[in-house]
Order: structure tokens, then C-alpha cells, then sequence
């Protein structure tokens, strides 16, 4: 089978999606199809790589996104579409390529739409309180668009359940369990950023609006000012770092700001040394990043409002409001003596094989779309 996957936004110093892209694209092809991803880029390219045939195709830069780039070019786009012949298409964006989904059909092609944000959250953030229901019409859209749609948490389907589209399946990401674990641990690395007796706090995640990062300075502020000798490093960029790093400096707060961390290894060290991670972002679908602060046994606190309550279980402590509810969260793992072994217990129930599986089940590439493994819970 060709499987060819599109997405915008995109690039090297991306999160989430990149790794999903890339993790269900090495299963695709180890099930043996034929896989083909579209993204946009700077210029042109076409390569092959370990998740397959990669085409970066020109797109101009998204103003206030930090970076990321869109494909705009329809005409070009649908070009490369044909001449690929795809037996299946996966859309990776529901709104600036929900017409991706009208042009498979319309050439016959089997499309399915991966839901990694949620409209709904977006809007209550951004948009007026009536702004919910522009939210429910776009979505609608997205799902008479495309075959399938794609939730990977009870949370993100919500708004497609609200709606009442019966194309949705749900499929959990996974995390790499071999890469991301407790071994990893590095007492070097911790002393680069902490003192023996410091609490080594640990923000991984985009620096922008939606995620929330002013709530890591405001836990890591609480925990001080209750006389806990905490620290905090921060991996990732984004449009807020330059004012992040000014609010720390200004409110004398030891905060260390690391960038984008392209090395896999560095950041699962990172991850396996830090005391506790925190994850404040309020519309966050899945949440990678904090399963693989789990699967490093690191317990995670986060935001009650998003959809990672579902997937910490009991390994992580979900708040409602801002820093100090956090800093009263990572007090209270802290004093938990398993806390590292319960954290990773909770990821391995999150192998990226399970998500595979699901995701090729909701492709109809495995035989039964209702019994394959991953599609409600992890196997």
C-alpha cells in the first residue's frame, strides 16, 4: 500500500508532531508500505530516510508561529498528490489542509485526518465564548471531509463526539521505550544545573501562548517563596523565550534556558535526571512529551484542562489554574518514595508498535477496523 502523509507546520525544532510523524512513519514501512511524507520547507527536496520518502515542498513562513512554515500552493500540491498515485491519504493538520480530504475523495482515494489539536481549546483561549460553535462548523468540515478521522485521547474526540461524527477511532501515541528511560539518569548533568540539594524542575515543551510556559516560572516561584531550594531548566523555543527570559531574570529566578534540543539523547538525559516535569499547556491532546518524561521516571505535573489527566493516570498529579496549584503538585510527588518506578510503569503501556497498529487498522490496511489493538486503549 502507498501511504502518503501530508503536514504543515512542521520543522526541524518541532515537537510532537514530528515525532509522531516520524515514529508511525518507521512503522509503516517496517509493516511493509510504501510511504510517502509531504511537508513544507524552505526549498525543495526529496529524500529518502529511515520513515521513508520525505518531499519538502516550498512554503512561506507562518507570521507569530516561531518558524513554521505552510504548504500554500494547492496547484503544486495536488500535482505531487497525482503523480504519487497514493492507495491511502493521512492528513496531519485540520484546517489549512482540510481540502486535501475533498481532493482524495474526488480522485477516489481513502483519506483519514489525525486530530493533534484541539479547535475547541484553541478557541477558548483565544476566541470569545461564542467562538465554541464556529469551532463545532469547522469541525463538522473536517469530518464530512475525510473517511476517518483520528483522536488520540477520550479528550480530543470530545469535540467530534459533541457534533455527532461517527467516522472518529481513537489511537493513543506511543513513546520510545528503549530511548526514553530511567537509565539514563546523569548525575553530571544534574550538576551542571542544580545544587546536591536543589529540586530540579523541568519545562519541556514549546515556548508559546497556547502551552502555557509563565506557569513553570510562577511553580517554580511558589516552591521558592515556601522555602524549597528549586530550580528550573526550560527545552524548547518558541516566540515567548526572549520576554520568558526577561520575567525570570526580573523576578531573580534560577532559570536556565536550553533552546531546542535536536539530540534525542541529550533531551531523554535531560528528561531521566529531572526531579519533576511540568506540563502546563491547557489544550495538549496527547501530550508526548510528558509520556516520555514517564517513560524516563520522571512523574509530571499537569493541566487539568487538557487531555494529559488521561494519559499520566495516577504516575502524575493534574492541576486546574496556575503555578501554585503546580508547585503544591510537585511537592506532593516529590514525598512519593515510588514515584519514578510508577511513572514508568504508566509509559510502557504506551508502545509506538500498539499505536501503529491502530493507526494502519484505522487505514483499513489490517483486517478488522473494530478488533485491531490500539485503537481504544494501549495494548
Amino acid at each position: 500500500m502507498r501511504l502518503v502523509r501530508i503536514a504543515n507546520f512542521v520543522t526541524e525544532r518541532s515537537g510532537g508532531l514530528r515525532t509522531a510523524l516520524h515514529r508511525l512513519g518507521i512503522g509503516y514501512r517496517a509493516a511493509g508500505h510504501d510511504t510517502v511524507l509531504i511537508v513544507p520547507g524552505e526549498r525543495s527536496l526529496d529524500e529518502q530516510t529511515d520513515q521513508g520518502r520525505v518531499i519538502t515542498l516550498p512554503g512561506p513562513r507562518v507570521p507569530g508561529m516561531g518558524g513554521y512554515r505552510a504548504l500554500v500552493d494547492r496547484r503544486r500540491v495536488t500535482a505531487v498528490l497525482r503523480d504519487l498515485a497514493p492507495d491511502r491519504v493521512e492528513v496531519s493538520d485540520r484546517s489549512t489542509l482540510r481540502w486535501v480530504g475533498s481532493w482524495a475523495r474526488t480522485a477516489g482515494v481513502p483519506s483519514m485526518m489525525v486530530s493533534h489539536e484541539s479547535l475547541s481549546g484553541l478557541f477558548r483561549l483565544f476566541g470569545p465564548a461564542a467562538a465554541g460553535r464556529w469551532a463545532d462548523r469547522l469541525n463538522e468540515r473536517t469530518a464530512s471531509a475525510h473517511d476517518v478521522v483520528v483522536c488520540t485521547t477520550v479528550w480530543a474526540e470530545e469535540e467530534f463526539t459533541r457534533i455527532g461524527a461517527t467516522n472518529v477511532v481513537r489511537v493513543p501515541l506511543g513513546v520510545d521505550l528503549d530511548l526514553f528511560t530511567p537509565e539514563r539518569y546523569d548525575v553530571r548533568l544534574r550538576r551542571r544545573w542544580a545544587a546536591d540539594d536543589d529540586v530540579l524542575l523541568l519545562h519541556c515543551g514549546r515556548l508559546s501562548a497556547e502551552k502555557r510556559p509563565r506557569r513553570s516560572l510562577d511553580a517554580l516561584a511558589a516552591l521558592r517563596d515556601a522555602g524549597v531550594p528549586a530550580v528550573l531548566v526550560v527545552a524548547g523555543a518558541g516566540p515567548l523565550r526572549s520576554a520568558l527570559q526577561e520575567e525570570a531574570a526580573d523576578r531573580c529566578l534560577p532559570v536556565r534556558f536550553l533552546g531546542h534540543l535536536r539530540d534525542r539523547t541529550e533531551l531523554a538525559a535531560l528528561l531521566a535526571t529531572a526531579d519533576v516535569a511540568l506540563a502546563p499547556g491547557p489544550v495538549e491532546t496527547f501530550g508526548l512529551a510528558a509520556l516520555e518524561a514517564l517513560a524516563s521516571g520522571t512523574p509530571v505535573v499537569v493541566s487539568a484542562e487538557s487531555a494529559l489527566p488521561e494519559v499520566i493516570g495516577t504516575a502524575g498529579i493534574a492541576v486546574p489554574g496556575g503555578g501554585r496549584g503546580y508547585a503544591a503538585a510537585a511537592a506532593s510527588l516529590l514525598a512519593r518514595p515510588n514515584r519514578r518506578t510508577a511513572a514508568r510503569r504508566q509509559a510502557d503501556r504506551y508502545p509506538w508498535s500498539a499505536s501503529v497498529a491502530g493507526f494502519l487498522a484505522a487505514h483499513q490496511a489490517t483486517p478488522s477496523l473494530a478488533t485491531s489493538p490500539g485503537l481504544d486503549e494501549p495494548a
